[in-house]
């Protein structure tokens, strides 16, 4: 990141599926390429899940994670930046809740609520979906100072429909660790 001081920054959540291709090597690219960016550090990120698909239920199965990151974007930024990622490998809109190569989804920001046309952040159905909520519940801290650790975890403890999803592959990928060229 830039030279900004870390006052600056803003503690952002993003979920990440991916249902087509090379599902997980898709998902690390996309992170690749917010870490790449100037104003965005990818500081944790959870382990992979496979999920049964919701909504259109007649595709692949997906790849989940969900990574956390540092930004000095505004919320409306960060969104544009996770769409021109998604068009770059490939996402196509064709089908509402069908299969993707990516997709990238801003479920939560420091101190942000909004309700625009094009985002609402807190995510407004983050807290209905196994798929969001497990992986999320690998990264938010214990001690996230709004309460957001304890939201997931309550969330996930009366939420139905878990046996939809299974650990894939464990990762522990830490500060851009796992992020850089090899």
């Amino acid at each position: 990141m830039n030279a900004h001081t870390t006052s600056e920054c803003s503690e952002a959540y993003i979920a990440l599926g991916a249902n087509l291709g090379d599902r997980e090597q898709t998902m690390l690219e996309a992170l690749r390429q917010l870490d790449k960016h100037p104003s965005i550090q990818v500081l944790r990120c959870s382990s992979l899940y496979e999920t049964e698909p919701v909504g259109y239920v007649d595709q692949p199965m997906f790849l989940n994670m969900a990574a956390a990151i540092s930004t000095l974007l505004s919320p409306l930024e960060l969104l544009a930046v996770m769409q021109r990622i998604e068009s770059r490998l490939g996402r196509k809109r064709l089908v509402h809740w069908g299969p993707r190569t990516v997709d990238l989804d801003l479920l939560w920001m420091t101190g942000q609520n909004m309700n625009t046309r094009e985002l609402i952040l807190p995510h407004p159905r983050m807290l209905e979906r196994a798929f969001v909520l497990m992986p999320l519940g690998d990264i938010v801290p214990e001690d996230e100072p709004s309460g957001l650790h304890m939201t997931v975890k309550t969330a996930l403890e009366s939420l139905e429909g878990k046996e939809g999803i299974q650990l894939w592959k464990t990762c522990s990928l830490h500060s851009g660790s796992a992020l850089s060229e090899s």
